[in-house]
């Protein structure tokens, strides 16, 4: 199917269902002017994401990979007044522009961004913790680690994210000697062996691209 359809598809889902988003799209604006690379969630996933962390009743949420803030303003959306988000990113230039995002967004009160590698930070956030959500989007090499950490951080009932899992198919090579993907594999290979978790992972289309994502529920 031509990649293109998958886009036309995303405007249609994005205007009937999601409508327009001046905040959002602020922010995606942002992050483009300020040259971030675009590999943000796309409209109907952030909404995704809000409707998760709604109905799980989130109240504290860890994001690993803020980039410029648009999949933290549709976490912490979902959140109440005194709920919290922390974000973990390794840039401190995408930082800056994510800060300006979620303040201009109106939700900056609730948004904890951390600036730094995320394996020095994670250590650190046991006094924050537990998570109810966490949302896994940074670099998929290190995605083994950022799993136990979710393990480490969370609770029985706490839901884990994980983007781009799919890698464009290239997940389903056992061959391949691509960071990301070896990642990614060795990753599902704890999902399958942790008894702690029930995880599935689902194939998409959307306008930037075939990926995929793995949704994970910590039950022990």
């Amino acid at each position: 199917m031509d990649p293109r359809t998958w886009a036309t598809v995303d405007d249609y889902l994005t205007d009937n269902l999601l409508g327009s988003d001046e905040a959002l799209d602020d922010a995606a604006r942002a992050a483009a002017d300020a040259g971030l690379p675009d590999i943000a969630v796309s409209p109907p996933q952030g909404r995704f994401l809000t409707l998760l962390a709604t109905m799980i009743r989130a109240r504290s949420i860890l994001e690993v990979g803020t980039l410029g803030g648009y999949s933290a303003i549709c976490l912490a959306r979902a959140l109440p007044p005194d709920g919290t988000l922390v974000t973990l990113e390794a840039d401190p230039r995408f930082a800056d522009v994510a800060r300006g995002n979620v303040d201009r967004a109106g939700v900056g009160d609730r948004v904890d961004i951390h600036v730094g590698a995320a394996l020095d930070t994670l250590p650190t956030l046991r006094d924050d913790a537990p998570f109810d959500l966490v949302f896994l989007d940074a670099d998929k090499a290190n995605n083994p680690a950022y799993f136990r950490w979710a393990l480490e951080l969370g609770l029985p009932g706490t839901v884990i994210v994980v983007d781009n899992v799919v890698r464009h198919g290239a997940v389903a090579d056992a061959a391949s000697d691509d960071p990301g993907v070896r990642g990614t594999r060795e990753m599902f290979e704890l999902m399958a062996a942790e008894p702690r978790v029930d995880a599935t992972a689902l194939q998409t289309v959307a306008g930037k691209g075939y990926d995929g994502f793995a949704l994970a529920l910590v039950t022990d």
